[in-house]
């Protein structure tokens, strides 16, 4: 996977378009995509800085953390629910799309299997297996 830039290459670029130059020119100067130029100058005018955002990580499994406890219930409730009868469950109450690989993510962060065994009831996690005995 391809790294940020450096924060010096893109001040020399926001430097260079401040002094007069246009963003295409300075992105040749510099060898940067121009596309890449006008954007850090963009965001330096509206932002104030040149800082590159943050890559990857997850940025949305707080909306399904905040449903946790509705999730959680259902399972409880309803033992042999299945991961699609829940996502359609909570788009019926809350609206919008709901994926059931979303619901199988906070499950097993919340170190909930989904397996079945042969008389049809959730498997335990081995924590709750050893606990047990």
């Amino acid at each position: 996977m391809a790294t940020s830039l450096s924060r010096d290459l893109r001040e020399r670029v926001i430097w260079a378009v401040e002094s007069g130059q246009s963003c295409r020119a300075a992105a040749k100067r510099f060898g940067v995509a121009a596309s890449t130029a006008i954007k850090w100058v963009s965001r330096w005018r509206s932002e104030g800085h040149a800082v590159s955002r943050p890559r990857g990580g997850d940025r949305h499994s707080h909306r399904m953390e905040a449903l946790a406890e509705e999730i959680l219930g259902l399972v409880e409730q309803t033992p042999d629910i299945t991961l699609a009868e829940i996502a359609a469950h909570l788009e019926a109450v809350h609206g919008g799309k709901i994926a059931p690989s979303s619901v199988w993510r906070l499950l097993d962060r919340h170190d909930m299997t989904f397996k079945k065994n042969g008389a049809r009831q959730r498997a335990a996690t081995a924590r709750r297996s050893a606990a047990a005995t």
